[in-house]
């Protein structure tokens, strides 16, 4: 038995989404002709209460996107160091816009508004104007942890008073949402963009979305076209996004529940020295120094079980709609007989 737990977005369509995606009505999307692709955009923008939206290959082309949209070269976006737009974009905020980054040591991820004001600068020749103020929800390298909707609120108001914009990278906003039963048009009222994946937790094959208003949207097809986002029968893609908005997020709750199962026992480990507490579908452990990262998951790997060196002496499981109980039993059995 393989179980794949490096990430939720190893995930495989299923009979139901690929018979979605065969059905679908295409068209050229460049020409804004792919009606599954046109259906798609409006379902997520009216899910949050917005007015537009654009469907694109990769969460990362939607954040950078959002950040041209919202900076010009010498503005600055001010964000936790741990967040994905930072890491793991390959430094597309310096490449794709030119703007320059405020980092902030946040709680597993997640920023306050009183962190937030104090770094805003002040109108200086010398300063980079701040401008943009994104937030990851969940976070990622915070173990899944998710955002109280009033801290949220205080950044917004805070955003308002400052001028400045405020962008959602929500890659796995819908595993928050399941937790805490908040509404998608709470966020779509706080944030001038919502990035939205639905090739993670919602098991799509491909493809994420950029919310917005109309003006904003708008440039946002402008920027995707130079990145070379434009796709042309693209609804065969969105097919599936559109299944797993209707029938994926629900079921987000069994792989917390798998996430939690699995946390319980490796917290009780002899070579686990510390567990990040799991709020959704990630669980991040920190190895006793005297096992290493990839040793571990090399022992893993040759067990069966997938996992994921995650920073020094890190090591990640990410739970999905393909993990069945049967595998987190088998993977507590693998994790048990280690030492």
């Amino acid at each position: 038995m393989i179980v794949d737990l490096r990430s939720d977005t190893v995930t495989k369509p299923t009979p139901e989404m690929l018979d979605a995606m065969f059905s679908a009505d295409v068209g050229d999307d460049v020409y804004e002709e792919d009606e599954s692709v046109n259906a798609l955009e409006r379902k997520a923008a009216g899910m949050f209460g917005m007015d537009d939206a654009i469907f694109c290959p990769s969460g990362t082309m939607t954040n950078q996107i959002a950040i041209k949209c919202h900076t010009v070269p010498m503005d600055e976006v001010i964000c936790d160091e741990s967040s994905h737009i930072y890491r793991y974009e390959t430094g597309g905020i310096a490449f794709n816009s030119g703007a320059s980054v405020k980092l902030l040591y946040g709680d597993r991820g997640r920023l306050t508004a009183d962190m937030i004001e104090k770094v805003i600068n002040p109108e200086d020749v010398c300063m980079p104007h701040s401008k943009l103020i994104v937030l990851e929800n969940t976070c990622n390298r915070g173990g899944g942890s998710y955002y109280d909707l009033d801290e949220i609120e205080s950044i917004y108001h805070l955003a308002r008073l400052k001028k400045c914009n405020l962008h959602l990278d929500g890659a796995r906003l819908f595993n928050a949402l399941v937790e805490t039963g908040d509404s998608m048009e709470q966020y779509g009222h706080f944030f001038d963009t919502i990035s939205i994946c639905l090739s993670k937790g919602l098991g799509a094959p491909v493809g994420s979305l950029l919310l917005g208003d109309i003006k904003t949207i708008r440039q946002a097809r402008r920027i995707r076209k130079v990145l070379g986002g434009g796709m042309r029968q693209a609804g065969f893609l969105a097919a599936a996004g559109s299944y797993a908005l209707d029938h994926h997020i629900d079921r987000l709750k069994t792989d917390h529940l798998h996430a939690r199962v699995l946390g319980e026992t490796l917290e009780n480990l002899p070579y686990v020295d510390k567990l990040l507490p799991v709020d959704t579908n990630i669980v991040i452990i920190k190895l006793d120094d005297e096992v290493h990262a990839d040793v571990y998951v090399e022992r893993m790997r040759d067990n069966g079980i997938l996992c994921s060196r995650f920073g020094d002496q890190l090591v990640r499981f990410v739970t999905h709609l393909d993990i069945t109980p049967e595998m987190i039993d088998h993977t507590i059995t693998v994790c048990k007989k280690l030492h």
